[in-house]
């Protein structure tokens, strides 16, 4: 059994809005306005994801909460440059992380173990006659 990918398109327009408890034609606006953007048909139907249904659903909070719709089109893109700006703070942390263990590795191979250090104790040895 393969598991579908949450960008995979299979909703018809009217299965879509009932998911994200809308109306068909609310989809239609806010395709028309940027804020979503379903998959197309060869036929040109519209085909909803997983992963739109969420963002209409978001969409519907935001909206909720008092927004105008420019206003939300906007805080979705601050959310997506976020999430995007997050994801390469995440791999530049790993990158760093993976660098330092690299670098203390290479430090260690540098250094004498104490154990086989030589260390001399007491007073200097002088050669007879000198």
């Amino acid at each position: 059994m393969s598991t579908r990918s949450p960008h995979h398109a299979v909703y018809v327009i009217s299965v879509a809005a009932e998911l994200a408890g809308m109306h068909p034609q609310t989809l239609r606006i806010y395709e028309r306005r940027g804020l979503v953007n379903p998959a197309r048909t060869n036929g040109g139907n519209r085909r909803y994801s997983d992963h739109d249904i969420a963002l209409l659903r978001r969409i519907s909070e935001l909206a909720e909460s008092g927004m105008n719709l420019e206003g939300i089109r906007r805080v979705m893109e601050l959310e997506a440059e976020n999430a995007e700006l997050r994801h390469r703070l995440d791999d530049a942390e790993r990158r760093l992380a993976a660098a330092a263990d690299d670098a203390e590795r290479r430090q260690r191979r540098d250094l004498v173990p104490l154990r086989q250090a030589v260390t001399l104790y007491g007073e200097r040895f002088r050669f007879p006659g000198v």
